[in-house]
């Protein structure tokens, strides 16, 4: 099963036909996504499902409507075991960026992240989900693709948001202030989460 994300509403990707009857349902196979995009960005629709009998193909079916762009990112942890957040568009949201020609993924991430926030000294520790989201870019949707690394630095220097990038703050935060930092952010990045970053009072 995959969830891509229109803002905050996912569509559901899966091998099942039938996930509960409040959901539109179709075979991705048949189903216009641009359109389907549309009405979620309207308000019109809720809750939509696209299934496929092979799980493999429901991506292929869906970046075959919606052309992909590629990118990574990090979930940065320091020694004091905070995380690294910043602050774009009014919401707290985790250093990611574009793919560039012949880069892998896991330089990408690295690359990103050092861009976006300043810090150094980045060490992988293991991949994170990957997550999927519409975005509009010259009139067209697009699908973009973000594949997410958990990653480690002792680095303490100052941070330096990218401002031309619209980042306006780079912070580290604690368990609470991260918990209260997931509260003003986007669905696909709180799948980064373990649960009880998500259950704040």
């Amino acid at each position: 099963m995959y969830k891509v994300f229109v803002g905050d509403i996912p569509i559901i990707l899966s091998t099942d036909q039938n996930i509960g009857e409040n959901y539109y349902s179709a075979p991705i196979k048949e189903a216009n996504i641009k359109q389907i995009v549309k009405k979620i960005k309207k308000g019109a629709l809720q809750k939509v499902h696209l299934y496929h009998a092979e799980d493999s193909k429901l991506l292929t079916h869906f970046k075959k409507q919606l052309q992909p762009i590629l990118a990574a990112g990090g979930k940065v942890n320091n020694d004091n075991g905070e995380i690294l957040f910043i602050f774009r568009k009014g919401l707290w949201d985790l250093p990611k960026g574009r793919m560039e020609k012949n880069e892998s993924i896991e330089a990408t991430a690295i690359r990103e992240v050092e861009e976006e926030t300043g810090v150094k000294k980045l060490r992988l520790s293991k991949p994170l989900p990957t997550t999927y989201h519409v975005m509009e870019r010259n009139g067209k949707f697009r699908l973009k693709i973000t594949y997410w690394f958990e990653m480690q630095t002792s680095y303490s220097e100052a941070l330096i948001p990218q401002t031309e990038e619209g980042i306006t703050l780079a912070e580290w935060k604690d368990f609470e202030e991260s918990r209260k930092a997931l509260q003003n952010s986007y669905a696909n990045i709180q799948l980064l989460f373990p649960k009880a970053y998500l259950n704040a009072d």
